[in-house]
């Protein structure tokens, strides 16, 4: 391969291939090696310009898109209020053509832990991991997930249920377009009805943004306490951060730590309260 691009060295090409494959690009591996990107730019450069009278094709592309769009979120919303409990509701995403992540993902990443429990985590979207897994939150963030919930008597085995607003992997571990988030939303949200916890805690900015419709960052919003409406009722919900975030910002875990106590102080309220 380096003799086809000389400023690509063998390990830094098959390190380029192994991201390649993670993101979910089809690379036929087995053929001779060329050089692609001499290839690419000399298809490109016997393309010849644009006239002005083909630019509003261009431009019409948009428009039918975002028509696409809203086509899937009413049906999200139709087919979601259609499903009556958990089960139903998984199978129902499972059936879903509406989100494009679904064409590139392994499997459909529904939950975790024990539905039915007092606290149902909700996070953005699932890794690699997750998705070869087929359950949110494992690997790395997740075991330090475990570990945070553990400090406080809570555990996804026992107490705990644990979902994604997005449940299919997007391509390369990337941040869910807001397209995505807003097609998979009416998923989730009777997702969160159906579970019905006494308190839900969002994971990270997005899950954030999307379910509380808070627009500040993270660090601004986190450790305090929204009324999400689940639906059928409101609950006290808490914004914290992601486990990943805290594992390339370590100093960070003591706001992690307040926000955990936080959540066991308010399961303590809410259980005296009832």
């Amino acid at each position: 391969m380096s003799d086809t691009h000389p400023d690509l060295d063998p390990a830094t090409a098959a390190a380029l291939l192994r991201f390649y494959a993670d993101a979910g690009v089809d690379l036929p591996l087995d053929e001779e090696p060329h050089d692609r990107l001499g290839e690419a730019r000399a298809v490109l450069e016997r393309v010849p310009p644009a006239r002005d009278a083909e630019a509003p094709r261009l431009e019409a592309v948009a428009p039918a898109a975002a028509v696409h769009a809203d086509s899937a979120v009413q049906d999200a919303k139709r087919i979601a209020a259609g499903c009556g409990d958990l089960a139903a509701l998984k199978a129902a995403m499972a059936a879903f053509e509406g989100c494009m992540l679904k064409r590139t993902a392994t499997q459909l990443v529904f939950s975790a832990g024990v539905a039915g429990s007092r606290v149902m985590l909700v996070g953005e979207a699932p890794g690699a991991e997750e998705d070869r897994m087929g359950e949110p939150f494992v690997g790395r963030s997740g075991q330090l997930l475990d570990r945070m919930l553990a400090a406080i008597g809570l555990s996804r085995t026992e107490n705990v249920y644990i979902a994604n607003v997005v449940p299919w992997r997007p391509p390369g571990n990337r941040t869910p377009t807001l397209t995505e988030m807003a097609v998979c939303e009416p998923f989730i949200r009777r997702q969160i009805e159906l579970a019905n916890p006494d308190v839900l805690v969002t994971i990270g900015a997005p899950a954030m943004q999307t379910l509380l419709g808070l627009k500040d960052g993270i660090l601004r919003v986190r450790g305090k306490f929204y009324d999400f409406n689940t639906g059928s009722r409101t609950i006290p919900a808490l914004a914290t951060l992601h486990p990943s975030y805290l594992l390339r910002r370590p100093e960070h875990k003591a706001f992690a730590w307040r926000d955990m106590k936080a959540l066991r102080s308010k399961l303590a309220a809410t259980s005296i309260s009832q």
